[in-house]
């Protein structure tokens, strides 16, 4: 389940202070613009602590953390759906918080953790490819998973890892198709470089361009002018 973490404080901003010199001055004072939504209620407009979104980023459950949210007077739970970094430097710039009704079940993006060693790649020689990162589910908020283990040891060559076979309580349905290959054993491509030899053997194995394509083009235009050379005979 998603941790809680401390109170995060946002402040109201008022209409006048909207605008990029506004929320470059708001940046430069140790705040980040944001924006609050969600459960039925007006989107205000707010300040937040840069350093407190980015411990809930980085916690274990990052975004679908759950948190309490304090704007003026109203405390309310909420989440982090849409946030912005400065390219450069790798600064928040710009948040999106959502009001969570802890009774409403949700739909959010959960990650998959790879557990264990398969048995194709510790004895068979090949290579664990996993084919998504990432599954959408519904569910309460209260029972949102920071993410799913799922467990590789059993994988051997031609067995694959479902997104159906993810370990799950009845609290949890899986919005993405449960058929959905999650992981699975595959051979290693052997790269093949060419040397200057092998490339050599190979021009010398490739076979000539046919004779027969070149002597039946001479000996169309042999036949193209042979009637000509008749018909001057005739002259």
């Amino acid at each position: 389940m998603s941790a809680q973490v401390e109170l995060v404080e946002a402040q109201p901003r008022p209409d006048s202070s909207r605008g990029k010199n506004e929320a470059r001055r708001l940046r430069v004072s140790g705040r980040v613009p944001a924006v609050v939504y969600g459960a039925k209620k007006n989107t205000v407009a707010v300040s937040v602590d840069p350093k407190q979104i980015n411990r809930i980023l980085s916690s274990e459950s990052g975004h679908n953390t759950i948190f309490d949210l304090q704007v003026a007077d109203e405390k309310t739970k909420a989440m982090i759906v849409d946030w912005q970094y400065e390219p450069i430097k790798g600064k928040l710039l710009h948040i999106d918080l959502k009001r969570i009704a802890m009774d409403e079940k949700m739909r959010v993006m959960v990650p998959i953790h790879l557990v264990g060693e398969a048995i194709g790649v510790k004895t068979q020689g090949g290579i664990m490819d996993q084919v998504i990162r990432e599954v959408e589910i519904e569910c309460l908020p209260g029972d949102i998973p920071s993410h799913f283990d799922a467990d590789v040891s059993a994988l051997e060559f031609g067995v694959v890892l479902r997104v159906k076979d993810l370990p799950h309580g009845g609290k949890v349905k899986f919005i993405t198709n449960e058929e959905q290959a999650v992981a699975h054993v595959t051979a290693v491509k052997e790269e093949v470089v060419a040397t200057p030899d092998a490339a050599a053997a190979d021009a010398a194995a490739a076979p000539a361009e046919p004779e027969v394509i070149k002597k039946g083009k001479q000996e169309t235009e042999e036949e193209g002018a042979e009637p000509a050379a008749k018909e001057k005979e005739k002259t």
